[in-house]
């Protein structure tokens, strides 16, 4: 098994989805640890001096002015995780919150939080266990971080409320502590706040979506080219001099992409032969700026995912003084919207991939539009119905695909008797992202399918039957084949078909025949 070790810095994407979804084991490093004794050292010092800190001494957000005693402090940072565990709502994903004690983890390590070196540990001990704590789809505003989402996790560390086992049932999470050998953490100054104050949750979500979203990007360059192969377009649209002309990375790499895949084709260059046209259409045409786009966004919400990962939110922070010993300083830096922004930027271009895709989809099963295949690529058309409704089913994906991509980050409603008056919503933008991606591998799984029916009715009709698809068709056609994805034929039902290559696609399958005649795509 994959061991990832948290130090002060260095935790990568990659990391994350490593013990998300990989279910990674975790270490605390040496380095961290000293960093977080040095910093809980800065924490004793203040909690025991007379003036109030924020945090250490004080009650939070709108109640902060008032001086708490000693006496009174454990109560206070138990108080503060068990009232802020306020979620309702289904139960988010196993992996997202995985995610989310993992980067509350990290930030922990960076020694910039205050808290005990203990609790971190305990941390990793509960990843490690495979004890995964009950956390709600609704309650985070995404200012002050994901505090609802991280306070159900700071209450299993506490031993208190409901966790999931490594078998998949929720249980009390002090039974499940004390069936692992793990004994709850008595929270001290500052330690119940440090555990809830960051974006960690979005930015989980954010780190996931980058991989899926990359992958589907592959994915959707590899449909879009057996498209154009499926209508006889012409690559000679992918050509790398006319991309070279308008210098977008995305842009060049996903023409790369279809040109790798058309490469060898007998059918492209016949969009002349039956009737006439100078151009393909823009759905066809225009595949490579498209995706390009989504993969330049992609890029782009890659490096501000980079940055936050090198943060250490929390409010307050500890610092050094400059002296040989530390401060402590309010800031903002809990605030989503960097985090938020990209989120929605991410749904806007998974949305308008999706929607490109489906007009292609249309395309093939029109028979005026599809330069000679049959209506709908039904066996016998009139009779049999073809594809015509998995093509309604994806436009039904689409359709909300455009509704997720509404952005979450515009919106704002003031919490905390107006003291967080403005607040991110980052955590809703990376729940519907999330939703997104899943229907874009819906939608691309529905190109696929259509397209790979039209390549195999090629062969069967008399202007096309000599004409071979290329080598990475031929082995995606076949591969998809062998997953259970069925081809040409009466009308049967459906849906089975359809998962099948959703699965193809949402398994990497997809991308993975492909490359076995091409070679790493980007």
């Amino acid at each position: 098994m994959h061991t990832v070790v948290v130090g002060t810095t260095g935790t990568s994407l990659d990391d994350i989805t490593r013990v998300a979804r990989g279910d990674a084991r975790v270490e605390v490093g040496a380095d961290a640890l000293a960093a977080l004794a040095a910093a809980r050292r800065v924490i004793d010092d203040l909690a025991a001096k007379p003036e109030p800190v924020y945090g250490v001494s004080t009650g939070f957000g709108a109640l902060a002015v008032r001086h708490i005693g000693p006496d009174l402090r454990a109560r206070l940072q138990r108080n503060i995780v068990r009232s802020h565990a306020a979620g309702m709502g289904p139960r988010v994903e196993r992996e997202v919150v995985r995610a989310l004690v993992f980067l509350r983890l990290k930030t922990l390590a960076s020694g910039h939080t205050g808290v005990r070196p203990e609790v971190a540990t305990a941390m990793a001990d509960l990843l490690n266990a495979g004890i995964t704590p009950a956390v709600r789809e609704y309650g985070s505003l995404g200012c002050s971080g994901d505090l609802a989402p991280l306070s159900h996790c700071a209450l299993t560390l506490m031993g208190e409320g409901e966790a999931e086992g490594p078998d998949g049932r929720l249980r009390p999470a002090g039974e499940l502590l004390a069936e692992h050998g793990l004994a709850p953490v008595e929270l001290r100054e500052k330690e119940g706040l440090a555990l809830l104050n960051g974006t960690d949750g979005m930015l989980g979500m954010l780190a996931m979506a980058l991989a899926d979203f990359g992958r589907l990007l592959t994915a959707a360059d590899i449909t879009a080219a057996l498209t154009l192969e499926a209508l006889l377009g012409t690559d000679a649209v992918l050509a790398p001099d006319l991309h070279a002309v308008r210098p977008h990375p995305g842009q060049a790499a996903s023409a790369d992409n279809m040109r790798r895949v058309l490469d060898g084709s007998a059918l492209t260059g016949h969009h002349q032969d039956d009737a006439p046209r100078v151009q393909d259409a823009y759905s066809v045409r225009c595949a490579p700026q498209v995706a390009g786009a989504g993969r330049d966004t992609l890029a782009h919400a890659r490096t501000v995912a980079e940055r936050e990962l090198a943060a250490a939110v929390d409010n307050p922070v500890v610092l050094p003084d400059g002296r040989g010993g530390g401060r402590v300083e309010s800031n903002g830096n809990f605030h989503g919207a960097p985090v938020a922004y990209v989120l929605d930027f991410l749904a806007i271009a998974a949305a308008d991939l999706a929607s490109i895709a489906e007009r292609r989809t249309d395309r093939l099963l029109d028979r005026h539009r599809s330069h000679g295949l049959p209506p709908f690529l039904a066996d016998d058309p009139g009779v049999d119905s073809g594809l015509m409704i998995a093509q309604y089913t994806q436009a039904a994906l689409v359709s909300e695909m455009k509704r997720l991509a509404a952005p979450a980050s515009v919106d704002s409603i003031p919490s905390s008797a107006m003291q967080e008056d403005h607040v991110s919503m980052g955590w809703s933008a990376a729940r519907k992202l999330r939703t997104a991606l899943d229907n874009l591998t819906r939608v691309v799984a529905v190109e696929l399918y259509t397209a790979a029916r039209a390549l195999e009715l090629r062969g069967t009709l008399p202007a096309t039957r000599e004409l071979a698809p290329g080598p990475a068709g031929r082995a995606v056609v076949a591969a998809a084949r062998a997953a259970g994805v069925a081809g040409a034929g009466p009308d049967r039902y459906l849906t089975p078909d359809l998962d099948a290559a959703e699965a193809f696609v949402r398994d990497g399958s997809l991308v993975r025949a492909a490359e076995s005649v091409t070679g790493p795509l980007q």
